[in-house]
């Protein structure tokens, strides 16, 4: 499968073009706006394309013509202001959605937040990255891809376990990134992750496994 990876400089981005990279039955291709971060991922297995989110969708759905699936793992990040998570996180995305259906790419998978779902159970120090993420969440259930959401806990750098949980109530938890990397890299075939939205935490079932549960 011919892998289109939004956002594949940050760190969730870096591991999931690692474990792609290492993958046979897999190509992976990195999508970037700054030309100056593509040795680095063509260092971990990647073919790279330059693009911004804050283009057009034509462009967009220019570069990622050819894929047969899109993961959209991009950020603002938190060095920046409510402005730029509206234009990247929200907007980027919905554009990438666009984009995605106007080069005919069915599989769609968007990483997520822990809770993006539930008003009641948003941070207030970072309202604005939640009401992005609701929205663009919503707007992908709306649409015709066969998508996946993977809502993850807090992030955090250590190695990951190869295990997870998955499912209802699973309070504030934390997850590694390199684990939400090796789940991207699990549900993007699996035909019964298609059209769902799956909380994911650290946990004690093994990945494969998990996902089939949701």
């Amino acid at each position: 499968m011919n892998v289109l990876v939004i956002g594949a400089n940050g760190k969730v981005g870096r591991h999931l073009v690692r474990l792609l990279g290492q993958n046979e039955s897999h190509r992976v291709k990195a999508f970037i706006r700054n030309p100056d971060q593509a040795e680095e991922l063509e260092r971990l297995g990647a073919e790279t394309v330059i693009a911004d989110l804050e283009g057009t969708v034509s462009e967009i759905a220019a570069a990622v013509k050819g894929s047969d699936a899109i993961v959209f793992t991009a950020g603002s990040g938190g060095k920046t202001g409510a402005d730029k998570t509206l234009l990247i996180d929200l907007d980027g995305a919905v554009k990438a959605m666009e984009a995605a259906e106007q080069a005919g790419i069915r599989r769609f998978i968007m990483v997520s937040a822990l809770h993006a779902e539930n008003r009641e159970q948003w941070p207030k120090s970072i309202k604005p990255y939640y009401v992005a993420k609701h929205y663009a969440d919503r707007l992908l259930e709306a649409s015709n891809l066969d998508y996946i959401i993977l809502r993850p806990g807090g992030l955090t750098d250590e190695p990951g376990s190869g295990k997870v949980a998955t499912g209802n109530n699973l309070g504030s938890h934390s997850i590694s990134r390199e684990d939400v990397a090796a789940t991207v890299v699990a549900v993007l075939d699996e035909p019964q992750t298609y059209q769902r939205a799956i909380d994911l935490v650290s946990g004690s079932t093994p990945i494969a496994e998990a996902v089939r549960q949701g």
